[in-house]
């Protein structure tokens, strides 16, 4: 008996697998909505209500299965970057493979200039809209604060993994090599060179690249 509950556990079609499958559909409906109402409208105008009519299901779907409206936010910032903060195994860029271990710290930078361009470009809309409701929405300025912390934290392996490659300039801790990434990284640089001032996506990959190699090594 318990071993066939066990099958019935992992079944593809076992009641279980088909509400998991159907919460995750209704959460991507959800987040979806809410990302094309807050880049149309804004954060602040956009309501619970509004994100649930769009939607198409009820206002208490929505707490239940992702929680307020800053929750919603950070549902669209994952949906949008995947993941935000790419170490030097996982990053984007040459490279063996997707999470294969960098070979040398030039790799390591590679691939951290190549992930931060990318998320950057994937996300700068949501920052767009974190940014202007963090200054009104305490829920927001606390999701802003935990993302930037986690992004230097990720960014710490990135130090680490370049001190092992014997990458990392004499006298630099790991802290301040993190934090180096972290500024040279940050979505508010990339809005600024990017979407204000003009710069193409290669000046400003190039520019991440030079600038992450000069700072670190």
């Amino acid at each position: 008996m318990e071993c066939y509950s066990k099958k019935m556990e992992k079944s593809p079609d076992s009641p279980a697998t088909r509400r998991t499958r159907q919460g995750a559909a209704t959460r991507e409906v959800i987040v979806e909505a809410a990302q094309r109402l807050m880049f149309d409208r804004g954060y602040i105008p956009t309501s619970i209500a509004a994100i649930a009519e769009h939607a198409g299901v009820a206002v208490q779907t929505i707490y239940n299965s992702i929680g307020g409206k800053a929750d919603v936010l950070a549902a669209v910032l994952d949906r949008a970057a995947a993941a935000e903060a790419p170490g030097p195994g996982s990053a984007g860029g040459p490279g063996p493979g997707p999470g294969a271990p960098a070979r040398s710290a030039g790799e390591v930078i590679r691939r951290l200039a190549a992930g931060i361009v990318e998320v950057n470009t994937r996300t700068a809309g949501v920052h767009r809209v974190i940014l202007q409701a963090a200054g009104v929405d305490p829920d927001v300025a606390k999701l802003e604060l935990r993302r930037s912390s986690q992004r230097l934290y990720q960014y710490g392996e990135a130090a680490t993994a370049l001190r092992g490659l014997r990458g990392l300039r004499a006298g630099l801790s790991d802290h301040e090599a993190a934090a180096a990434i972290w500024a040279i990284g940050h979505p508010q640089v990339y809005r600024s060179l990017v979407l204000d001032l003009g710069w193409s996506g290669a000046a400003y990959r190039d520019w991440v690249e030079k600038t992450l190699s000069a700072a670190l090594s």
